[in-house]
């Protein structure tokens, strides 16, 4: 018996690995999110979650974590990300590689660290868990900024900057009107790679908020590990729809900008 192997072939592991590891545990988030613990259909765990102040809090601090951890992010890593793109000062792209290197460490002793330094200056979780919360969020996604808008500004078209400058625009002129428009889908991407994993991340508000900070993705891990999958689950698939939307915005802004609808 003859078997002939065609290059379909070839995605039969990834087909594999889809429904196994993706397709099959969102089966489960979404059979636990609309059931009761006796394992029958029920709207149970949405209503927990409607009804419940203390879950709509833990969201509402974890989305402005989020929003400020991006905006912090934002306002230190464009100029970085300039000052990076800017062959003049960084001809050997050393500078960008000073920023990559703290990614090759685990994040989990870089927060450690980051918990000693804030302790040396006085800042610690004990006395100031939110703010050191969130210079431990901005130091850990600080560079997940920086590189797309570093990639997004070495593309940009350098004749568009002149011209606007031959034709009499000072530097704020010409960076509003010109230079943010062209790096607008580094600073989408940047938002998304940071927002959405701002809310999620509970280790870092663990070791410097010390225990005093609970976002989103630590109520999940509370509700998970205390075997209350109904509700865990439920959580779990409001994150899985922020995360959603977060990935259609950027696709929304490119199909408008080939539009050539200016959406900013």
């Amino acid at each position: 018996m003859k078997i002939s192997f065609r290059r379909a072939h070839l995605g039969i592991p990834y087909v594999v690995f889809m429904l196994l590891f993706v397709l099959l545990p969102l089966f489960f988030i979404l059979f636990y999110a609309f059931s009761n613990s006796s394992g029958t259909l029920s709207v149970e765990p949405m209503v927990n979650f409607f009804t419940s102040s203390a879950k709509w809090r833990v969201l509402f601090v974890s989305l402005i974590f989020g929003l400020l951890n991006t905006a912090l992010t934002l306002l230190i890593g464009y100029p970085l990300a300039m000052i990076l793109a800017n062959r003049k000062y960084n001809k050997n792209a050393v500078l960008v590689m000073l920023f990559v290197m703290p990614m090759w460490i685990n994040f989990v002793l870089r927060t450690w660290a980051m918990r000693d330094v804030l302790a040396f200056l006085g800042l610690s979780g004990g006395e100031y868990p939110e703010l050191a919360t969130l210079l431990g969020l901005t130091y850990n996604y600080l560079p997940f900024t920086i590189l797309p808008l570093y990639s997004t500004m070495l593309k940009l078209d350098k004749s568009q900057i002149e011209a606007s400058q031959d034709l009499g625009a000072g530097p704020f002129r010409t960076f509003f009107k010109v230079i943010l428009p062209m790096t607008m889908p580094g600073v989408v991407s940047a938002a998304t790679m940071v927002f959405m994993p701002t809310m999620t991340s509970y280790v870092i508000a663990d070791i410097l908020g010390e225990g005093k900070v609970t976002l989103f993705g630590k109520y999940i891990e509370i509700y998970f590990t205390q075997n209350i999958w109904n509700d865990g689950s439920f959580l779990a698939l409001i994150m899985l729809l922020l995360i959603l939307l977060s990935v259609l915005l950027p696709r929304l802004f490119d199909k408008n900008k080939k539009k050539g609808i200016n959406v900013w």
